[in-house]
């Protein structure tokens, strides 16, 4: 069956949408906020930004969703049975479409993204971590909740704790004291605590803003900057390690697609340090945007084998690349 497909990316930061053509055209795109239904505040409030994007993206199209002959949603949040019931339960009704839905963990998605035969790795950092594999006999395991948190909000509270321990005088000194002074506007660093964990202060979410300057700031060699860095790669490189494990997929060969907004920065400590507990396996790093991965997804479902395929720009980069056939 050919027709127009339809590809969601959806996650903490944003939800984006592309309808494409059978030859991976776009033809329209959509963007929303949070559809992670675990973090907006409430499910419906995720299915509503996946709508406002989906139903953007088909406007600017001139596809009525019935037409969609493929549909693909690569989700943060799509992790337990129940979330992928409710979901494939939900999208077809709340968007009218024909075609039963593919809903896919953002990893995997990404995974499809990175890897032409859809095997091997996925480590996402983003707003939080998340992990997913597939074996070539087409086994998956994912994972969005792990003990040890590796994501960028993770990064940029960790930063920020630093901050506190060297003005407390039990940790020591770092540049990261300045440049977050100066990224929130606050006079001192007790000052920014407060700013933070005031009542209606800024609360978790205001500390994805520090993660890019924590990694600049490891990159010019900060020791404490580089340490939490370098901690952070090392949880990565073994929650990717025990992914593997978990489908019996040997390290040697494997491709590790590195994905995400915080190894989108052009630091390469990050990735480096998650590489290192992985010896063998092989880095695919500043591949396509995620959202090309529920494009070829949807283009496999049907039997498209997609060749050179060019996508809007998403967070200012842009991005060229050809994909092969999986067996979505």
């Amino acid at each position: 069956m050919t027709g127009p497909a339809l590809a969601v990316d959806g996650g903490n930061t944003k939800t984006l949408a592309i309808v494409a053509g059978a030859d991976g055209r776009p033809l329209g795109t959509g963007r929303g906020g949070c559809s992670d239904i675990y973090n907006a505040a409430t499910p419906d409030v995720a299915l509503d930004a996946i709508g406002a994007a989906v139903r953007a993206a088909l406007a600017e199209a001139g596809v009525d969703a019935a037409e969609v002959a493929s549909a693909v949603f690569s989700l943060a949040g799509a992790d337990w049975p129940e979330d992928f019931a409710l979901l494939e339960r939900a999208l077809p009704e709340r968007l009218g479409l024909r075609a039963p839905p593919l809903v896919v963990n953002d990893s995997l998605g990404a995974l499809r993204g990175g890897s032409p035969d859809w095997t091997g790795v996925a480590v996402v950092s983003g707003t939080y971590n998340a992990i997913g594999a597939r074996h070539p006999d087409g086994r998956v395991f994912h994972l969005g909740f792990w003990p040890d948190g590796a994501g960028g909000r993770t990064l940029g509270g960790e930063a920020l704790d630093a901050v506190t321990r060297a003005d407390l005088g039990i940790g020591p000194a770092t540049v990261l004291t300045e440049r977050a002074l100066a990224l929130y506007g606050a006079a001192d660093p007790i000052e920014l605590l407060h700013a933070f964990t005031r009542r209606g202060g800024l609360g978790e979410p205001g500390q994805d803003r520090m993660a890019p300057v924590l990694l600049d700031a490891a990159d010019e060699g900060d020791a404490v900057a580089t340490a939490i860095v370098a901690d952070k790669g090392r949880v990565l490189g073994l929650q990717a390690r025990a992914c593997a494990a978990r489908l019996g997929m040997p390290l040697e060969g494997t491709r590790i697609v590195l994905a995400g907004g915080v190894f989108a920065h052009p630091s390469r400590l990050l990735a480096e340090a998650t590489m290192a507990e992985l010896p063998g396996a092989v880095p695919v790093r500043h591949g396509p945007p995620p959202i090309a991965g529920a494009l070829l997804l949807a283009l496999d479902r049907l039997g498209v084998a997609a060749g050179a395929l060019d996508l809007p720009p998403a967070d200012e980069r842009s991005a060229r690349w050809a994909g092969s056939a999986s067996s979505a």
